[in-house]
């Protein structure tokens, strides 16, 4: 029987990097540890959803078991369908038949889990709660992990949404907001990472690609900034006692699409071994969250 911790968990996106998160949170699920309130972020939304429905290894299996599936993420896909990860395979083949997701797990959560999205139009962020991974549920989760450039758009009740990195890549802020006094947040960039300004060239296809979203790219070009902003604001709520942090310790080989099971294997075996040197201090801090209300 899970615990349920009164407080946020915050997953940051980061793509196939999002498997060291996959490893905290299988960690997590062995302790019995669930939160009451959890923002996911593109992968960290995906895996989110494996860790509350309690299918512990499921998120990793995903990752790694179709890499060589040739019609699943890749070139071909991006062509033929516009998504660099096949949407008809990630959400509905693999989840439905290849491994299947406890639904009924899932919706028995007591907390709120939140996908977090980007509205095209209006360049702000969303905090969209999945109740259930079904149908329109599985857009939410869909949305929040579509990269500019590489996936379309994907519309929820006349509204359309990209990648939630882009405009809220580490919710915290959010999660205080809501009245979380404690959070425990994955982060999937290494100790030391700054953000650099992206390319020009980049800037430049996403300029002629959203041209009638010109919001998106106005995001894009100070997303460097607005990132390191964001791990300076983590660091003072560390410091403050109100997030504690779980980040990888080294840059690693991990691409951000990364197609090498090795690769992936040594990440998520990181994530998990992080989070078990860890487990005395986290528990200790969740303890003393507890005697201070």
């Amino acid at each position: 029987m899970s615990k349920m911790i009164n407080g946020g968990l915050v997953l940051e996106g980061g793509g196939m990097k999002g498997i060291f998160t996959a490893g905290v949170l299988d960690f997590l699920l062995d302790k019995g540890i669930m939160f009451s309130s959890i923002y996911g972020v593109s992968a960290g939304a995906c895996h989110m959803t494996s860790y509350v429905s309690g299918q512990r290894g499921r998120a990793f299996d995903i990752s790694v078991d179709y890499l060589d599936t040739r019609w699943y993420c890749g070139i071909p896909s991006l062509i033929t369908t516009g998504n660099l990860f096949n949407t008809d395979v990630a959400y509905g083949l693999i989840p439905d038949s290849l491994n299947p997701f406890d639904h009924e797990s899932y919706e028995k959560y007591e907390g709120n889990a939140y996908s977090v999205v980007t509205d095209v139009e209006t360049g702000k962020p969303e905090y969209l709660r999945v109740k259930s991974c079904r149908g329109a549920g599985m857009d939410r989760i869909r949305a929040s992990a579509s990269l500019p450039l590489v996936a379309r758009m994907v519309e929820i009740d006349g509204r359309k949404y990209l990648d939630g990195g882009l405009s809220d890549a580490i919710p915290l802020e959010r999660s205080i907001r809501s009245g979380n006094g404690v959070n425990l947040v994955i982060l999937t960039k290494e100790v030391g990472y700054v953000r650099t300004p992206i390319p020009a060239y980049e800037l430049n296809l996403l300029k002629v690609r959203y041209a009638a979203y010109p919001n998106i790219w106005k995001l894009m070009r100070n997303r460097d900034i607005r990132y390191n902003r964001q791990l300076e604001y983590v660091s003072e709520m560390e410091k403050d006692g109100k997030a504690f942090v779980i980040r990888p310790q080294h840059k690693g080989n991990t691409k951000r699409i990364d197609k090498d099971p090795a690769h992936l294997k040594a990440l998520y075996l990181e994530g998990y071994e992080e989070a078990e040197k860890n487990w005395d201090a986290l528990e200790q801090y969740l303890r003393n969250a507890e005697i201070s209300r």
